[in-house]
């Protein structure tokens, strides 16, 4: 893959980061959970199984969105943001002990909107103004990006690379930035990655692109690595092989690829098999990590304890 990142300001930790992925394509895939909660079961659980944890832990900055209307929430989504509140402590934590952090966000539409307002049904924010200067949508946009900004800079500072994956599966039109077409979330993420490398000088972003696409595509320029999320049928674990020669058709550059989101973890055999080259995946939270309802706990054994999977405790130092 190429290790060279797209941001030519890029910390050395994100170029040491690039490197390593670099070296382990292939040969390697490391393992990754999300978390969306002060309280992270998934991690205990797969401790509690394996013995080990994941080289890499997704935080969820969804609390974190500037436009949360609690007198228009409902009592689900009031609970999801509560739970949800503070989780940036965890990923401080996670980063002392030289873990690699990604993060997601359910961003919560810059204007109006109710409950989830990340769901396009929930709110009629539209995307397309937001890219035009002078309007309230545009203006609101870039005041939730000066907000999460504020949380990365001190990452920033201290030299932590972050796997930075905005606007997931910009294909779809259930979040607010897909429901105008995968060429307006395209714009958007370019919007971003301008603001927050010129304005910000954000540049321990490591930047991911997640859609499989092709028309969607935001350009090598903006991209180090492309991924996509997958949702097979429970206990269906195999290479994913299909999935990953569908993302490397977006684009002809060797940006190496990650299964940014996945219901069911990989069949570590099959891969090895295949020589399918996955960088990274990552199970999603709750049912998906902490029952047998898509995952057995047998398998989750056999991929931690396989040498082609890396843990935290292989992850050699990068930051």
């Amino acid at each position: 893959m190429i290790t060279t990142p797209c941001n030519p300001d890029a910390s050395p930790q994100v170029r040491k980061v690039l490197e390593y992925l670099g070296e382990l394509e292939g040969k390697g895939i490391l393992t990754g959970q999300h978390t969306q909660t002060l309280a992270q079961p998934e991690l205990a659980r797969i401790e509690e199984i394996t013995g080990k944890l994941p080289a890499i832990c997704g935080f969820e900055l969804l609390a974190y969105s500037p436009n949360i209307r609690r007198d228009t929430a409902d009592a689900e989504c009031l609970k999801e943001v509560d739970e949800a509140a503070g989780t940036l402590e965890k990923a401080w934590e996670w980063a002392d002990r030289g873990g690699l952090l990604t993060f997601t966000w359910h961003w919560f539409s810059p204007l109006g909107g109710r409950s989830k307002s990340f769901y396009t049904e929930n709110t009629d924010f539209d995307a397309r103004k937001a890219l035009v200067e002078g309007t309230d949508e545009h203006a609101a946009f870039c005041g939730d990006l000066d907000a999460i900004a504020e949380l990365l800079l001190p990452f920033c500072r201290k030299n932590i690379p972050i796997l930075w994956r905005p606007f997931h599966e910009a294909e779809g039109d259930w979040f607010w930035w897909g429901a105008r077409g995968v060429q307006t979330a395209r714009e958007l993420y370019r919007f971003m990655y301008r603001y927050y490398t010129g304005k910000y000088h954000l540049n321990n972003l490591i930047w991911i692109w997640n859609s499989p696409v092709p028309e969607g595509y935001v350009g090598d320029d903006v991209c180090d690595i492309i991924s996509r999320d997958i949702y097979p049928p429970a206990h269906r674990h195999g290479d994913f092989r299909q999935a990953y020669e569908e993302l490397m058709e977006i684009t002809e550059a060797d940006k190496g690829a990650a299964l940014a989101e996945t219901g069911v973890i990989p069949d570590v055999d099959a891969l090895v098999k295949s020589a399918t080259p996955w960088l990274w995946y990552m199970t999603w939270s709750n049912d998906f990590a902490l029952t047998e309802e898509f995952n057995g706990y047998d398998k989750l054994y056999e991929l931690y304890h396989h040498p082609y999977a890396v843990t935290r405790d292989k992850l050699p130092v990068l930051y």
